[in-house]
């Protein structure tokens, strides 16, 4: 019987992720799906700060900011009239080293992922199902299909369902996914088209019954067309193509479509699973929550599920306590939750037919969001939200302790530096490690040496107090970029206390 530590199941973004993690992490896994080669037609194409942070950490960052384009600005279009410009750019500025927001396609994405693994030695095995499992305290027995239609029975630790929004291992885990799925039928369309709004920037048209958002993608006059379709039932929707969507929208923001290189229809849902975890099984991503399009959360979301869960798969097969794994759940379904909330309010204002929606829709929006945007301190609000940088973990078990503004379980604020390399530069070890920012942090290194911890002493500057750091203070960084433990006079013996709780282990 064939035996590996984890088994990844499902290879899209969150999958490829959670594997490039364990292997940086140095765990052997095997990474599995049942389709044959990576999908060529996406919708998601929304990447953010936090994304690409976890992304400079993996090694990958660059190589995504050069496939895809930067969002210079969101056009709000009325009936159309433009009725608003909000400029983006670089919104973060000082709060993030990737301070924008990046388009860039899912097939394009996965590629880039597939690629990065490949060249680190591992495969993607394709054809290759799922079709049952069997757990026990000591280990989970996966039972797969494979193309040429042999069976294999294989041995893991533990296995990660990365399966999508129809996970056979969700359901395999009987945990529930409960929410519904919204009434409209939506379609997306990668077109070659001329006119204002094919000018790099993104156009949503608000307009009383259809809906039309215009992204910008790389190569001349390429953009990508998401909006609804009326009066379409489920019966029709594999047979609908471009002809019949609606042309008000794309007549009022003057698009002339040239060539449509790609065409698809989908309804939207709302569910968040019940549970990310039974016993020796994970859900991340698609297969524990799904949600609207508003905002290129879910993509998004389901990476910040894979960094999250592989460090402490990665620890506790090292030998750490299995207290880690207990956290993943609590850490992050509050989010998934909440942003189901969230993006289902604002889904509604866009795509509903009902006066009162219409109505903010066409008029409040268009006349209140740009000179909203205009004040500094929403645009840094609304980028902490949309970028993802604003999650913590405070209520987490793993998180302890505060100093200055900042507390266990915060993403570590992100210090630029005037000359040489900034803080986020040592999150590229993927390891355990201490922050002091000014101060002397002689007494540490003993404590740091014993745990094989390593220790970063950075000047103190304005930008580092601007970002709720304490001076002096030391921070306990965990393998995904957020503080486990703040210790505002960085007394070793109780980041020590605080490493021996836990059963931790470094990995440098």
């Amino acid at each position: 019987m064939a035996q590996t530590e984890v088994l990844v199941v499902g290879a899209g973004p969150t999958g490829l992720v959670l594997a490039l993690w364990l292997k940086a992490f140095g765990v052997q896994f095997r990474i599995i799906d049942k389709a044959r080669e990576p999908g060529m037609t996406s919708r998601a194409l929304a990447m953010h700060a936090r994304t690409l942070e976890f992304y400079r950490q993996l090694g990958v960052a660059d190589q995504a900011i050069n496939a895809g384009l930067k969002m210079i600005a969101a056009n709000l279009w009325v009936r159309g009239r433009k009725a608003g410009r909000i400029p983006l750019g670089d919104i973060g500025q000082g709060l993030s080293p990737y301070p924008f927001v990046l388009i860039l396609p899912q097939d394009v994405h996965e590629r880039l992922l597939i690629d990065r693994l490949t060249q680190s030695g591992v495969a993607v095995e394709r054809p290759v199902e799922l079709l049952s499992i069997e757990e026990n305290e000591a280990r989970v027995l996966a039972r797969l299909s494979h193309g040429d239609g042999r069976e294999e029975t294989v041995e893991a630790q533990y296995v990660a369902g990365c399966d999508g929004a129809h996970s056979i291992l969700r359901d395999s885990l009987d945990v529930g996914f409960p929410g519904g799925t919204y009434s409209h039928l939506f379609y997306v369309a990668d077109v070659t088209a001329s006119g204002p709004v094919t000018d790099g920037e993104l156009h949503v048209a608000l307009d009383d019954a259809d809906f039309l958002a215009v992204f910008p993608l790389q190569g001349q006059g390429r953009v990508r067309l998401v909006g609804t379709i009326d009066g379409a039932s489920d019966g029709r929707q594999h047979t609908l193509s471009f002809q019949d969507v609606s042309k008000t929208a794309i007549e009022h923001l003057r698009i002339s479509v040239g060539t449509v290189n790609w065409f698809s229809t989908y309804r939207v849902h709302h569910r968040v699973a019940h549970h990310f975890r039974r016993g020796r099984t994970f859900l991340a991503g698609d297969a524990a929550h799904i949600h609207s399009p508003v905002g290129g959360q879910g993509m998004n979301t389901g990476i910040g599920d894979a960094s999250n869960l592989a460090w402490k798969l990665a620890d506790v097969l090292k030998g750490a306590g299995k207290a880690l794994l207990d956290s993943y759940e609590p850490e992050r379904i509050p989010f998934a939750r909440q942003l189901v909330q969230t993006t289902d309010r604002a889904f509604t204002i866009v795509s509903s037919d009902g006066p009162i929606a219409r109505f903010v829709r066409t008029e409040v929006v268009p006349r209140v969001l740009p000179p909203l945007f205009e004040l500094a301190a929403v645009r840094r609000a609304m980028f902490r939200t949309i970028s993802q940088i604003g999650i913590n973990y405070r209520g987490s078990s793993l998180s302890s302790g505060q100093a200055g503004a900042v507390a266990g379980g915060d993403r570590l604020p992100y210090v630029p530096a005037a000359s040489g390399p900034d803080n986020f530069a040592a999150l590229a070890s993927c390891s355990w490690q201490v922050h002091v920012y000014g101060g002397n942090a002689v007494s540490l290194s003993e404590m740091c040496t014993r745990h094989n911890l390593p220790l970063h002493v950075f000047p103190w500057s304005e930008a580092a107090g601007q970002a709720g750091l304490k001076e002096g203070a030391a921070y306990l960084i965990r393998p995904d970029g957020y503080v486990g433990f703040a210790e505002p006079e960085a007394e070793r013996q109780k980041i020590a206390a605080y490493f021996a709780r836990l059963h931790l282990v470094s990995r440098v």
